[in-house]
C-alpha cells in the first residue's frame, strides 16, 4: 500500500467514524426527547389517577344514572351552561377502556425492554 492509498483509507475510516458518531448522536437526542416526553406523560397520568377512579365510581354508581335520566328529561341547564360529555353513554366507559389498553401497552413495553436489558 502506497502513502496515498494509506491516506485515503484513513480518511475513509475517519469519514465512517464521523458518520457513525453523528448517527449515534441523533439517536441519543431522539431517545432523550422520547424519554422526557414519557416522563412528562407519566407525571400527568399520576396526577390524573384520582380523576380516573372518581369517574369510574361515578359511572358505576347511582349518581350517574340519576344525572343521565335528569338530562334526558330536560331537567338540567342547557349544554351551553352545563357541559355534559360525562353523561354520554360511552364517554366514561370508553375513557376507562382506553386507560386499560394504555396500561396494558405500558406493561408489555416495559416487560420487553426489561428483557432486552437483562
Amino acid at each position: 500500500m502506497n502513502q496515498n492509498e494509506g491516506k485515503n483509507a484513513a480518511e475513509a475510516a475517519r469519514t465512517g467514524q464521523i458518520e457513525r458518531i453523528a448517527a449515534m448522536e441523533k439517536r441519543m437526542r431522539r431517545a432523550v426527547d422520547a424519554l422526557s416526553a414519557l416522563i412528562a406523560a407519566l407525571d400527568a397520568y399520576d396526577e390524573a389517577r384520582a380523576d380516573f377512579r372518581e369517574l369510574e365510581a361515578y359511572y358505576d354508581g347511582a349518581d350517574w344514572r340519576q344525572d343521565f335520566e335528569d338530562d334526558e328529561a330536560g331537567r338540567l341547564p342547557s349544554p351551553a351552561d352545563l357541559p355534559r360529555g360525562v353523561l354520554s353513554e360511552d364517554g366514561i366507559y370508553d375513557l376507562l377502556g382506553l386507560e386499560r389498553d394504555v396500561l396494558g401497552r405500558m406493561a408489555e413495553t416495559a416487560g420487553e425492554r426489561m428483557e432486552e436489558t437483562i
